[in-house]
């Protein structure tokens, strides 16, 4: 099990009609872990819900994290919850940093492209960027100012120059923008991109366009939408000594809970990889998002939370 830390709400203001900015400091008055851009951390909530966030201020800071929650009007509740129950003076616990959107280590140039409150992991990657004297540049797309945060701190900060807006609301048009704008980009620049699912696509769709290789196209996911059912299978866990049916309609995850055997879980949607397993034998349907291509083919390791197996029997070492 993973060690969390006992925070409190020090700070919480409005940034916009649905996006609130909190800061989080250790109740022991201690410095919380140090993290790189584009970590993100999971809040362990009051009411058992954990919920990703990504960290959205300079990583040189240490006394606090700062995250910026939308309150998503298809949450699944943590949003909602955190809107309405977490106040300054709230305390939770929380993770400690997780990194599945780091910046490469190159010296290439990096191109930053956030839309809406999607902006929040690329904000600490700028700042390291500038502290690095590395060359990049930042995007903010959104459909208006007035729902778009942290404008007067990036117009304010060291690398203000690095950064453009894309605001519909004042005639800008992102889409022909950065098509235009990546025929002039060396193909050796690295891309990073956060948002909802369907502008992300759009920006790895227009990366391919413009032949970029693959490996050098990165994207935060929080949430996927996957489907847990197909037919029924049996897994054993081999060092529980069990056998367990699955059901059509159930995760491998559920089906091992109801045998009393507890995997640790937190985002249930084939994300963060906290459920992760390693496969003996048998052939995993993968439905994750964070397992690469090569890593599904080598069909070692298994998200139980969304995935479910082509074979009759699946054996995992748990």
């Amino acid at each position: 099990m993973n060690p969390l830390y006992e925070v409190k709400v020090t700070q919480r203001y409005s940034a916009g009609p649905d996006i609130s900015i909190i800061e989080l400091e250790s109740t022991q008055n201690e410095s919380l872990p140090s993290f790189e851009a584009g970590a993100h951390i999971e809040l362990h909530l009051p009411n058992a819900m954990v919920r990703q966030y990504s960290l959205c201020q300079d990583p040189a800071q240490k006394q606090c994290y700062r995250l910026a929650i939308l309150r998503d009007q298809q949450s699944r509740g943590g949003s909602q919850y955190i809107y309405d129950h977490l106040h300054q003076g709230s305390e939770l616990k929380i993770s400690a940093p997780k990194n599945l959107f780091a910046l490469a280590h190159s010296n290439d140039h990096h191109i930053l492209i956030g839309g809406g409150i999607g902006i929040t992991p690329l904000i600490s990657m700028a700042y390291q960027l500038s502290q690095a004297q590395q060359s990049f540049e930042l995007h903010y797309c959104a459909q208006s100012s007035a729902q778009a945060a942290f404008i007067e701190e990036l117009k304010n900060s060291p690398f203000a120059a690095q950064v453009t807006f894309h605001f519909k609301d004042q005639g800008a048009n992102h889409r022909s923008y950065l098509h235009s704008h990546f025929e002039s980009l060396a193909k050796s620049s690295h891309i990073y991109t956060c948002g909802p699912n369907p502008f992300m696509d759009w920006v790895f769709d227009l990366a391919k366009t413009h032949q970029f290789p693959a490996e050098q196209m990165h994207r935060e996911i929080f949430q996927n939408e996957v489907n847990i059912h197909g037919d029924s299978f049996e897994v054993v866990a081999q060092r529980s000594q069990k056998t367990i049916q699955v059901a059509a309609d159930e995760s491998i995850l559920d089906a091992l809970a109801k045998n009393g055997i507890y995997v640790e879980k937190s985002c249930e949607q084939g994300v963060c990889g906290t459920c992760m397993c390693d496969v003996i034998e048998g052939s995993p349907d993968h439905r994750d998002v964070y397992l690469t291509d090569e890593e599904k083919q080598s069909n070692e390791q298994i998200l139980v939370c969304c995935s479910r197996s082509n074979s009759e029997r699946l054996i995992l070492d748990i």
